[in-house]
């Protein structure tokens, strides 16, 4: 039987599994991409909305074979591949500019940015085959209002916005989407870590009410946006960034 299925890179992480558990609700399947964490995408497999199958892949972005075969993979399972979110990112602190070295650089760059190209990669010959199919690509929040020391994750991921943009626009001949979601501050995953040991709680207080609704994000709040992105109620939607923080960035 062909399965209605999304494939979520990343599916461990805080935004990834939020993502996971929305998407359960709309598709047949949804593979869990993983990199380290085998026991976690097992986990997040057992969350999934009742009906809906989870499958753990490994999958590797730094390794453009382990990507490869993901995407096969979860290509052959399912016999159909609808969506594939792209919620993957290396696990960094806050330097400023002139903190950040080299080698940090090209890790983040590495694993986000050409990883997210070795997906694209990977499926859009899916994509085209089956006559089409969207990406829905976790970006960032701070290319539309810009934090101090948030330049190693949000430079990267504004090339990784520019590519979404580039792939709506030359594939959407193709019946291919390609849209990104911008969250704000988010208590899940990362951002949950950083709001327990980074700076004093005095500090993110004073960053709550500067957000418009007052409060910190959560997960479920960027799943259900994907959710919505990825989906046919969004059809009509290609190359656009929504943005998803409680109006932080206004």
């Amino acid at each position: 039987m062909t399965k209605r299925a999304a494939f979520v890179i990343g599916a461990t992480g805080g935004l990834g599994r939020a993502s996971a558990l929305a998407l359960s609700r709309d598709w047949d399947g949804v593979a869990i991409g993983y990199h380290s964490s085998p026991g976690k995408a097992e986990q997040v497999s057992a969350e999934l909305a009742p009906g809906c199958e989870g499958w753990p892949v490994h999958c590797d972005l730094i390794d453009s074979a382990s990507v490869a075969s993901a995407i096969a993979g979860a290509k052959a399972h399912f016999g159909h591949l609808g969506t594939v979110v792209f919620a993957s990112g290396v696990a960094i602190e806050q330097p400023f500019v002139s903190k950040i070295n080299e080698a940090q650089w090209r890790e983040v760059f590495e694993t986000e940015l050409i990883g997210l190209t070795r997906v694209v990669a990977a499926t859009l010959p899916i994509f085209r085959e089956q006559g089409g199919g969207n990406f829905v690509i976790a970006v960032s929040v701070a290319n539309y209002a810009f934090p101090p020391g948030d330049a190693l994750s949000s430079v990267p991921k504004a090339a990784m916005e520019s590519l979404g943009r580039a792939i709506a626009k030359e594939e959407g001949r193709h019946g291919i989407r390609a849209n990104m979601v911008a969250p704000g501050i988010i208590d899940a995953g990362l951002g949950s870590s950083y709001l327990q040991n980074m700076y004093t709680p005095q500090i993110w207080e004073a960053q709550r009410k500067k957000i418009a609704l007052q409060s910190f994000g959560s997960g479920e709040d960027i799943g259900e946006a994907v959710a919505f992105l990825a989906s046919d109620r969004a059809r009509y939607i290609t190359g656009q960034t929504l943005i998803v923080d409680g109006g932080f960035s206004l």
